[in-house]
């Protein structure tokens, strides 16, 4: 599902009725804010409360002091075109004006101040009339989520996802300030994991100098964060929970920090320091006894000690059967050349079904060891990783139904079926299918048909797991556009594992 409006890495500065009802504090809240903004080189919006007072509150509680709120509401008012100035100073800091509509009529200010993004409040987060309307103005949307149950935020996400919206989803404890204790950033990961493509983010009330909170929220998953801001200024009070420009400085700080140290998302081969170290503490291969020049060596032949030499062999790439490149006197360190790491044919299919494992862990798929494993490589195991893909067989009567996998960069050539009509759902990952000349990139949740006679071929950018449900699958049934794929045997682009979990080891 695509999210069509990117929300990653943007920091929302919430001015709320920090601006005090006072035009020049607001310009200084902006300006301070903005300067923190543009040195840090951060992406930001800087976001409005809007309330239509006249309809807001009820007239018989105007002029009453014993309701919560509704004083400092009236007292903080700004006009429309105080807004609009306001909306003006943040665009030339450098962000982007946002709003926070507390009723249907607030809705025609933000149209018409044309703000980008439109937020709503946890306290309106079940407020249907509400929702329905901001969903109308097809603007991307930010959502908080204190005190919602997980069966409110599967019905605002069905909302949102069914309307096609773009939108986000906030974490947020409606307390203020919010206790260190009371942070629940695990919420934060459940999220992730039931809502996993839509941007979760962390709306903090907490106090403005515990800069762990946003650490850890990066580290379960936030990706979007929000802070109220103001400013110190004779004459006006600052809240427990507002943070000013130089907290909100160190407070982006540590969230760089944080991403410092979780480093890249996919695992990178090791640093030449880290390497370095590592083999400082690892075995070498040594003769045990005088070697001849294309002697075979067994493990007799050999003992494994530290140091690891420059240019000789590790103890964890010893087999039995090397072959002696030299000859060798007793204590001599192996040379590293003996090993060739041209893979054999068994050491391909384990490499190819280990990251086949891989993708499934991270789908989170369980597969039984009692169905067929089909490797199909076009072209040959050598060249699987540009051509192929690796087929679960789960059932095969009146109706089929299949896994297939394709690793990041696989491809599938063009072929049909005779018989056999297919129906493709994705279930992780991305998936390009051209059927018929007409390609289109297909996400989880999506499905297609492929009827009989239909040319198809597909391909993934970053590994993809799709679910076939087929009528009966027979053997002679696929026809390939490759005259060498058309005539080949079946056999010989096909290699099949049964009992795969044993295969491995």
């Amino acid at each position: 599902m695509e999210k069509g409006y990117d929300f990653e890495g943007l920091f929302v500065f919430d001015m709320a009725n920090n601006h005090q009802g006072n035009l020049n504090h607001g310009e200084k809240i902006i300006d301070g804010v903005g300067r923190v903004v543009q040195e840090q080189g951060i992406r930001a919006a800087l976001k409005f409360q809007f309330r239509n007072l006249e309809t807001f509150i009820h007239p018989e509680f105007k002029g009453r002091d014993d309701v919560k709120h509704i004083p400092r509401f009236l007292s903080t008012r700004l006009s429309e075109d105080e807004f609009s100035h306001l909306a003006d100073k943040v665009r030339e800091a450098g962000m982007i004006p946002m709003a926070t509509p507390f009723d249907e009529e607030s809705l025609g200010l933000i149209r018409k101040l044309d703000f980008e993004i439109v937020k709503i409040a946890s306290c309106s987060a079940s407020d249907w009339p509400l929702i329905k309307e901001v969903v109308k103005m097809g603007r991307p949307v930010i959502v908080s989520t204190a005190g919602l149950s997980i069966t409110q935020i599967d019905n605002l996400v069905a909302f949102f996802e069914d309307r096609k919206v773009p939108f986000a989803l906030m974490h947020c404890v409606a307390l203020y300030p919010t206790p260190v204790e009371n942070l629940q950033l695990n919420q934060i990961s459940n999220l992730c994991k039931r809502y996993p493509h839509t941007t979760i983010g962390f709306s903090t009330h907490e106090s403005p100098d515990y800069r762990h909170g946003i650490q850890m929220a990066y580290c379960l998953g936030a990706r979007l964060f929000e802070r109220h801001v103001d400013v110190e200024e004779e004459g006006f009070k600052m809240n427990a929970y507002s943070s000013t420009p130089e907290q909100i400085r160190g407070w982006i700080m540590a969230y760089k920090e944080a991403i410092a140290a979780c480093g890249p998302e996919n695992r990178a081969p090791a640093s030449e320091q880290e390497a370095s170290s590592l083999n400082s503490l690892k075995r070498g291969v040594y003769a045990k006894r005088p070697l001849n020049g294309g002697e075979a060596l067994d493990r007799e032949d050999v003992f494994f000690a530290m140091p690891l030499q420059e240019g000789q062999l590790e103890s964890g790439d010893w087999k039995e059967g090397l072959v002696a490149d030299r000859t060798y006197n007793e204590g001599d360190p192996i040379s590293s050349s003996i090993a060739k790491h041209n893979l054999s044919h068994e050491q391909r299919i384990k490499q190819i079904m280990l990251q086949v494992r891989g993708i499934l862990n991270e789908a989170r798929i369980a597969v039984g060891s009692e169905f067929t494993i089909e490797l199909s490589h076009h072209y040959g195991l050598e060249r699987f990783r540009e051509f192929g893909a690796v087929i679960i067989n789960c059932i095969n009567r009146e109706y089929c139904k299949k896994l297939i996998i394709q690793l990041p960069r696989q491809k599938h050539p063009y072929h049909y079926h005779r018989r056999k009509e297919e129906t493709f759902l994705v279930l992780h990952g991305d998936i390009d299918i051209e059927i018929d000349g007409d390609r289109r990139t297909y996400l989880p949740g999506e499905m297609v048909v492929i009827r009989p006679g239909q040319w198809h071929k597909f391909q993934t950018s970053h590994g993809v797991i799709v679910e076939e449900i087929s009528t009966t699958h027979y053997d002679d049934d696929s026809i390939y556009q490759d005259k060498y794929l058309r005539n080949i045997d079946r056999s010989k682009r096909k290699t099949f594992v049964e009992n795969w979990n044993k295969k491995l080891f």
